[in-house]
């Protein structure tokens, strides 16, 4: 390190902006074999750095984070909005919790024992391509001047402006971690879609529920639409939930998380200049009929450590294109109000196989089996929304407050 007059200098091969999910699982991925040195910006302790997040995911077997699962559930169930359920068993494949923090301290005590990896607190002012790579400008939190060069830098700070899209819709949420009075929750199962409570006139709404004991659960109100809630109208929504359709009698809300997260076919370009490139839901990690994105980044940071070791400047699509295209036609068809969003997932659990299902919507099905999974949705609308979608406008729009969604 050296001084200069802008401040300090410091050098890597590469350097990460932004610690959460994606930041630090890449970094994860580039310093376990201890042959590169990462540095990962993150922001200072304050209003710039994000509160806890719960992200989730399903896997089979032993998995690499497994020291930050916080709960996993074997049945996941879905409720109709007549009130049927559907409870179903993904075998071999669990559903998993990880908390922000947890994976936080599990990637930060790795990476501090393996050389070349360090994680530095500062503010990111800019990012800049040079001629030998690009170069990071931070301010630090005691004002001083930082530069940071690599020979890559990975950025995966939420966009302000989104990519031009047809369809734009977000999936905002609120969620309680409650705790009752009286065993209330089956710690088994994990109410992935709860359509019993009411439907917004445009989009969808459910309700969401991940037991962490019989007596404790996150429970969490989201809508699919195209405009966030107000806090005081997600406290509503969730107290009737709650109290309405769950009957949880007692309980108190021991913490609070609220996110929004864009639901678009938007192309997120993943190069933005000779030596930067964006990861994450920046980079279009977010699946966008579902947002689903924690299992997405743990597939783009393990291409990108082998892309860098076989001396590859390449960030690979975290989504294939059968995926995109068919979720292009799925967030169109919902936004027009074309199919029915709480008959059309509760179909879905309820005629596929659930270990099909849950490869389906992670992108691993083949082009059979997503032939047969077409064939159980609304054909007609969907094919109408398909014909449609080549001749329709794209528009920019500016990026709503991005919070990780409990995937």
């Amino acid at each position: 390190m050296s001084r200069r007059a802008s401040g300090f200098v410091a050098r890597s091969e590469v350097v990460i902006v932004g610690g959460g999910a994606a930041g630090l699982s890449l970094a994860h991925r580039l310093t376990e074999t201890g042959s590169t040195t990462v540095t990962v910006v993150e922001p200072p302790d304050g209003s710039l750095r994000p509160p806890e997040r719960t992200w989730c995911y399903w896997d089979r077997g032993p998995g690499d984070f497994d020291e930050a699962v916080s709960a996993s559930w074997s049945r996941l169930r879905v409720h109709g909005a007549d009130g049927s359920e559907v409870t179903v068993d993904p075998a071999p494949l669990r559903y998993r919790m990880v908390r922000s923090a947890q994976f936080e301290r599990l990637v930060h005590s790795r990476m501090a024992s393996l050389p070349g990896g360090r994680v530095l607190r500062a503010t990111v002012d800019a990012v800049r391509d040079v001629a030998d790579g690009a170069e990071v400008h931070c301010t630090a939190p005691d004002g001083r001047a930082l530069t940071l060069c690599a020979r890559h830098v990975f950025d995966s700070r939420p966009l302000r402006v989104l990519p031009p899209a047809r369809t734009l819709l977000l999936q905002h949420f609120r969620g309680w971690f409650v705790r009752t009075a009286a065993n209330r929750f089956d710690p088994a199962v994990a109410d992935l879609m709860d359509f019993r409570v009411p439907q917004p006139r445009h989009g969808l709404a459910f309700g969401y529920v991940l037991p962490l004991a019989p007596d404790r659960a996150l429970v969490e109100y989201t809508e699919f639409s195209r405009t966030p809630l107000t806090t005081a109208a997600y406290g509503a929504a969730l107290g009737h939930y709650s109290r309405g359709i769950l009957a949880l009698g007692a309980f108190t809300v021991e913490a609070a998380e609220q996110g929004v997260i864009p639901m678009t076919d938007a192309r997120f370009p993943r190069r933005v200049g000779p030596a930067v490139f964006r990861i994450g839901t920046a980079g279009g990690a977010t699946r966008p009929a579902t947002g689903y994105t924690f299992a997405a980044v743990q597939r783009q940071s393990r291409a990108i450590a082998a892309a860098l070791r076989e001396g590859r400047k390449i960030v690979p699509p975290p989504h294939g294109r059968r995926a995109l295209a068919m979720d292009a036609v799925l967030l169109r068809a919902l936004d027009t109000g074309r199919i029915d969003g709480p008959d059309f997932f509760t179909g879905l659990f309820r005629r596929t196989p659930p270990e099909r299902l849950l490869r389906f919507l992670d992108g691993a099905t083949s082009p059979w089996e997503e032939w047969g999974i077409g064939l159980r949705t609304p054909v007609g609308p969907m094919l109408r929304t398909a014909v449609e979608l080549p001749f329709l406008p794209r528009h920019a729009r500016p990026a709503p407050r991005i919070g990780e969604r409990p995937p």
